[in-house]
């Protein structure tokens, strides 16, 4: 076996005898974000991308769901328990050939083109992912589609996001411990361009109607996202001390602005159980 090509981690036999429904947490993502058949899901912000990618990829396969996951940019590598099989080679054509070949096996596989030594994983082409959702067997495709270097807060560099046109369901992420932080470059990604979207001087705190502007500004987080696929937002890290107000206020600026393409506002905990506490719709 090409040493690219390297099993990180199997849980198959763990939980292949479990009944579909069992051990999701009674406000599991799946339900949260209004998931359709066929879904071609691209995460976008920042406060948890890769955590979401994960737990979502989790939770379609205990539910018997085929998936693939990957970055159209780039992503820290897998860690052990985050994949079934991660499948890495610089050719397309072997990446597609072997989704068809295994995933039925597998049934979540992670592929990427190269790991490089920031030990990061460079990501694929919006081709391909066109390519794959055509492919029976694959049941769903959430990709990785901007990068945040780990802050909670961001608005999208001049060529991101990377959203690949197929894509049916858009989700922005922010978290909202970045609420009240000063707009620099400790907090936030790309800070010179969060300012010029929501109009607050660097060096001054993020209130939520500037969270709200970022999640509905055309230049925001939803940039380049295709006009006919859905967009929800999700707040991350409502555990905080008063997350829950936090997220609650910025949902309410958020619907004020009437976005036509965000259809609701989940409210969740990612790293921790439920990862979805509450929904919210216009």
């Amino acid at each position: 076996m090409d040493p690219n090509q390297k099993i990180v981690h199997s849980f198959i036999e763990r939980f292949i005898k479990r009944g579909p429904e069992e051990g999701k947490p009674a406000g599991f993502l799946t339900e949260a974000l209004g998931l359709r058949a066929k879904e071609v899901i691209s995460l976008v912000g920042a406060g948890g991308k890769t955590t979401l990618m994960f737990r979502l990829a989790k939770e379609l396969f205990l539910g018997g769901r085929n998936v693939v996951t990957t970055t159209t940019t780039k992503i820290l590598e897998t860690a052990s328990g985050e994949t079934n099989f991660l499948f890495i080679d610089p050719d397309e054509d072997k990446m597609k050939d072997f989704v068809q070949s295994h995933l039925d096996q597998y049934r979540h596989i992670t592929i990427a083109k190269e790991k490089l030594e920031s030990g990061k994983l460079k990501g694929v082409s919006p081709d391909l992912v066109n390519e794959l959702s055509r492919c029976p067997g694959v049941d769903m495709i959430i990709i990785e589609a901007d990068g945040a270097a780990g802050r909670s807060v961001k608005a999208p560099r001049e060529k991101e996001p990377v959203i690949p046109s197929n894509t049916t369901l858009v989700v922005a992420i922010l978290g909202v411990d970045g609420l009240g932080r000063e707009l620099n470059e400790e907090n936030v990604f790309q800070p010179g361009r969060v300012s010029k979207i929501t109009g607050i001087p660097e060096g001054r705190r993020i209130n939520d109607e500037a969270m709200a502007i970022l999640l509905t500004h055309p230049e925001g987080i939803f940039k380049g996202a295709p006009s006919l696929s859905r967009v929800v937002v999700l707040l991350n890290k409502v555990d905080i001390p008063n997350g829950m107000d936090k997220a609650t206020r910025i949902s309410q600026k958020i619907f004020k602005k009437g976005h036509r393409q965000i259809e609701r506002v989940v409210l969740g905990q990612l790293k921790k159980e439920p990862p979805v506490v509450e929904v919210i719709f216009p």
